[in-house]
């Protein structure tokens, strides 16, 4: 795609890098076929062509208008266009440049920013943890669309205490250790069985995402850092093996740290080497297939697993998790149709477009619902809670499922 940029684009890394990914699109439109919000919306310009074709206006200096910004907003950032385009257009990183540049130009109404600010600023807050647990206690009066925000109370069990030889650095997150504990206890227990010690670092906190991805690049990528400056010792002393991600949408971010700390002279290297140690929990499957073989006893019923966006689209993995417990004995399914689809979650989108999130949450639930599952069981908390709003269905982390069948050593 011919483009010229601006005076005001022209020199900045923005522009140079917008540039070169709008000059691999050849306008084919395959990604439409698979973009979640043209298939609910069925317009052009919330599609990833008809935004591509608004992000290059707005660098060859179009003035953005609020339409602007509201096509750009509902892009769920899905990434299923990446996956179906032949050209290997990077529409992430795009669409990240294009809403920062809109974001400047186009001020949002005092309602909108005060949401947006609640949302970036609350969820990877450390008041998060004490209300979430307010909101569980009173969870039976909260009204329906509140109450779908706040999971029930669970129990995290215990972590272990046993030192391993092989040590990997895991990942806490923001609000995974308030809204859902046991995935990450279940994670190191299940590291645990198969030799391998969990560590975590006190001061990691937030990914970065959600700040990222509410459009404070700045305030996001300052938590990268600071994740940086945490790991980092563990790293340079060589105690950890890999950074592991139980949560997709927070390992889709971390290996991108690389790339979005590129042009910071004190992190870009340090950056690189975490991204490059980073590993999705199913990437490990393999090594702990062999070493819990023979002590899972898998459920008889079927499970439904519905791959997160950021792992098949964003990371670019797929088959792990249903090849790894299907070895181990579970059975595991994907929904017959639509299962690259995303099922409408994607960070607080549900909560700023509930409508197109709860339109994409029942038509998932209705392809997962054919396979008559005991259970759905997914790779990202923001995925899991979004479909148990929509479902009697149990839907947990696949971890924690295979946590519960681990029997003792």
């Amino acid at each position: 795609m011919q483009t010229q940029l601006a005076p005001e684009f022209r020199d900045t890394a923005e522009g140079r890098e917008a540039e070169a990914i709008l000059r691999k699109c050849v306008h084919c439109g395959f990604c439409t076929a698979t973009c979640p919000t043209y298939q609910v919306l069925g317009d052009e310009l919330d599609g990833p062509r008809g935004r591509i074709y608004l992000m290059k206006q707005v660098l060859e200096g179009d003035a953005p208008t609020r339409k602007t910004q509201l096509h750009l907003d509902r892009c769920l950032t899905c990434r299923n266009c990446e996956s179906t385009c032949p050209s290997g257009v990077q529409y992430g990183r795009l669409v990240d440049i294009g809403r920062a540049i809109v974001e400047r130009k186009v001020p949002r109404g005092a309602g909108a920013k005060a949401a947006r600010w609640a949302l970036k600023e609350g969820l990877t807050s450390a008041a998060f943890a004490p209300a979430m647990k307010l909101g569980q206690a009173v969870r039976g009066l909260l009204p329906p669309l509140l109450r779908d925000k706040v999971p029930a109370a669970r129990d995290a069990g215990r972590w272990p205490t046993a030192t391993h030889a092989r040590k990997v650095l895991l990942l806490a997150g923001c609000v995974q250790p308030a809204m859902m504990p046991n995935i990450n206890s279940a994670t190191a227990r299940v590291l645990d069985a198969a030799g391998i010690q969990a560590v975590v670092a006190p001061a990691a906190g937030c990914c970065g995402a959600l700040k990222f991805h509410l459009n404070d690049q700045d305030g996001g990528r300052a938590q990268m850092r600071a994740n940086i400056d945490a790991w980092w010792p563990f790293v340079e002393r060589g105690e950890v093996e890999a950074i592991v991600m139980n949560a997709s949408g927070c390992g889709v971010t971390v290996r991108e740290y690389g790339h979005l700390l590129q042009h910071d002279n004190a992190y870009a290297e340090k950056a690189s080497r975490i991204a490059e140690l980073t590993r999705d929990l199913s990437e490990l499957l393999p090594e702990l297939v062999p070493a819990l073989r023979g002590r899972v006893r898998a459920p008889a019923g079927l499970l439904a697993f519905h791959p997160p966006c950021t792992l098949q689209h964003g990371q670019q993995l797929r088959g792990g998790v249903e090849q790894g417990l299907t070895a181990l004995g579970f059975q595991v399914r994907v929904a017959l149709n639509e299962s690259h689809l995303c099922c409408g979650s994607a960070g607080t989108y549900s909560v700023l477009h509930p409508d197109i999130a709860h339109t994409l949450r029942d038509r998932k639930l209705g392809h997962l619902a054919e396979l008559a599952p005991e259970a759905i069981v997914s790779a990202n908390i923001g995925c899991i809670t979004h479909l148990q709003s929509g479902t009697q269905t149990p839907v947990r982390h696949w971890v924690e499922l295979l946590d519960e069948a681990l029997a003792p050593a």
